[in-house]
This record gives structure tokens, C-alpha cells and sequence, in this order.
């Protein structure tokens, strides 16, 4: 089927294509009934902008932008980045604005892309995700003049305004309560050292740790996949000196411990306490039930969409600070086995 144009309604309508083109980008130069008959002649005929063509007028691309610098297979299983996407979605929908979302390999390839997506009118905004603790995107997104919101804490992300919680109170609250629980010796599987959030919760840990007078805590880095997230908690269990609760950056990396821990026959919590970050389906299928760190996510992307949408109308938007995971505790966290030591 033909798509409808300007022509077709201007036909339809017995008035010119200029006529059209003022009504149904709501410029003066027709009259308020003209103007409605005009775009209910349009809304009939299924009749929607050209995002290309008013790009080169000026216009608005009615698309924002992500790119997301993670293995798709990441991406296939991990509920965070769709809830993430969710909870944007549901902001971009009601304006009537597209997602544009690609994966890419690089900081640089990204920034390619941002410069490409702007300067071809195919974006009216992005927003930033994985901030690094050297992260060159924020200066260089900044030069083009792309509005941009950036979901990190607000130290490294220069002037872009912030979505950020504080993952180093989550950190203390985790450790606080294994330790009441008597443990001394924790260890952390966590996500790419690069990350920021990542290593906003790395020094909270060895806060953490001192302030409740205990070990510091080991801690493996990798890529947030089971198989990696398994491989360093499978280190982690058969090292001379196991650790007895282990706290996991993500599900999916918590979920494939449990396995390890049952090719070990060692037994959740009794032998081992496991604690995931971000709580999903999968926390809560699994025997036992995971405890979590919790958070809205799918606000924490509304947040984010409403922000640049804000920022792209012309608002000033500041940072933005969401509330902080909190911890809950459920099937998978215990007393550590007797006969190691509790004290202090």
C-alpha cells in the first residue's frame, strides 16, 4: 500500500500542499477550522512525518539514541537492560519518540556513531550508559552539542546531567548485615573494573569491610556473564581459605554460582551465603530464593527518557539521584558454617 503524503491530503482536503504544510505543523497562515479539517484528513488516511524530511527542515527526529557497549549475548539474558529499556520506552511512547539502540564495540565507535546519528538529524538526543572511570563520551558528546543524560554517578560524567544511586550505600547495608550474621570472610564477583559503578562499589566493599572490622573482602572482576560469573565463583570455592558468603553484581552470575555450589557439594546457605545484585525472575525461581539487592529499574530508565526529553525541549535538568538498592534477604543467606570463628 501507497504511503499517504502531503499530496494525497492536500487533494483530499481542496487546498494546497503549503496549507497543508502549515496545519499539520500547527504554523499560522490557515484557519482553525481549515487546521482541523486538514489533520482529521490525515489521521484518516494514516498520514505520518517523514522523519528525514523534517530533519533537513529543521524539524525533529522523534528519536533518541542508546548504544550499548556489551556483548549481545550479555544483552540476551540479562533482565536489566530490558528493564532498563522498559521503563524508557514507556516515557518515549507517550511523546510519540522511537529508540534507536545499536550495540557497539568501543568508546570511539560510539562516539563515531553519536556524530553520525546527529549530524544526519537521526536523534534529538542519547543517553549514556556504562560510564567508565576515564570515560571519554561525555567531553566529546558535549562539543557536538548532542543533548545527553548520562546514567552514572555524577563524577565522571563532566556536564551531562546524571541518573545515578548511590551503589556505595547498598554496599555497606550488604555487608552490615552478613556480618551480624557472624561472617568474616566475603568475597565479591563484580562486573568489568573499568565500569564506574563498579568501582564506586569496589572502595565502598573495603569501606565496608573495615568499618564492620572484618578481612577484607576478596574480589574477582569480570564481564557479567554466567560462565565467567561461574569460573570465578568456582576460584572462589575451592581456594584454601573459602570465603563464606560471596555477593554477585548481577543475577545471572548469582544463579550460575548455585550450580558451582552443587557440583561442589556445598550446600546454599549452610556452607555458603550467596547475595545477587538486582533483583528479576531468575532470583526467585531458583532454590533457594536468591537474596537481592533490589531497585526499580524500569523507573530508573523512565527517569532517564523523561530527563532528555526535558533536556531536549530546552529545560535545565541537573542531576537526578534515585533512590538506593536495598538489600533483601531471603533463602540463600545464613549463618556461616560453625566452627568459623565469629569473632572480631
Amino acid at each position: 500500500m501507497k504511503r499517504p503524503t502531503m499530496a494525497d491530503i492536500a487533494r483530499r482536503a481542496g487546498v494546497s500542499k503549503v496549507a497543508v504544510s502549515y496545519a499539520l505543523n500547527d504554523l499560522p497562515g490557515v484557519s482553525a477550522t481549515t487546521r482541523a479539517s486538514i489533520k482529521s484528513i490525515a489521521e484518516e488516511l494514516g498520514w505520518r512525518p517523514n522523519s528525514a524530511a523534517r530533519a533537513l527542515t529543521g524539524g525533529r527526529a522523534q528519536a533518541v539514541g542508546l548504544a550499548v557497549r556489551r556483548p549481545a549475548r550479555t544483552l540476551g539474558v540479562e533482565p536489566f537492560f530490558m528493564e532498563f529499556i522498559s521503563g524508557v520506552e514507556s516515557v518515549l511512547v507517550e511523546r510519540a519518540y522511537a529508540l534507536m539502540l545499536q550495540i557497539v564495540a568501543s568508546q570511539e565507535s560510539e562516539i563515531e556513531l553519536c556524530r553520525r546519528w546527529w549530524g544526519e538529524r537521526r536523534v534529538d538526543g542519547v543517553l549514556l550508559m556504562d560510564l567508565q572511570t576515564d570515560d571519554a563520551r561525555p567531553p566529546a558528546i558535549e562539543a557536538l552539542g548532542l543533548p545527553a543524560v548520562a546514567i552514572g554517578p555524577p563524577h565522571v560524567t563532566g556536564t551531562l546531567p546524571a541518573i545515578w544511586s548511590d551503589d556505595g550505600e547498598s554496599v555497606h547495608e550488604i555487608v552490615r548485615y552478613l556480618a551480624a550474621l557472624g561472617h568474616r570472610r566475603i568475597a565479591r564477583v563484580a562486573g568489568p573494573a573499568a565500569l564506574a559503578h563498579t568501582a564506586v562499589r569496589d572502595a565502598a566493599l573495603s569501606a565496608a569491610c573495615r568499618d564492620a572490622g572484618i578481612p577484607e573482602a576478596a574480589v574477582i572482576h569480570t564481564d557479567y556473564t554466567g560462565d565467567e560469573g561461574a569460573r570465578a565463583a568456582r576460584s572462589l570455592m575451592i581456594s584454601p581459605v573459602r570465603p563464606t558468603a560471596i555477593v554477585f553484581d548481577n543475577d545471572i552470575m548469582a544463579v550460575a554460582a548455585l550450580s558451582v555450589a552443587q557440583e561442589l557439594n556445598l550446600s546454599v546457605p549452610a556452607d555458603l551465603s550467596v547475595v545477587a545484585w538486582d533483583e528479576s525472575p531468575l532470583t526467585q525461581v531458583v532454590r533457594p530464593v536468591l537474596s537481592v539487592v533490589t531497585r526499580d529499574i524500569p523507573g530508573h530508565g523512565a527517569r532517564a527518557a523523561s530527563a532528555l526529553l526535558s533536556l531536549v525541549a530546552g529545560d535545565d535538568v541537573g542531576n537526578v539521584r534515585v533512590g538506593c538498592a536495598g538489600f533483601v534477604p531471603r533463602g540463600s543467606t545464613g549463618p556461616p558454617p560453625s566452627g568459623v570463628s565469629h569473632s572480631r
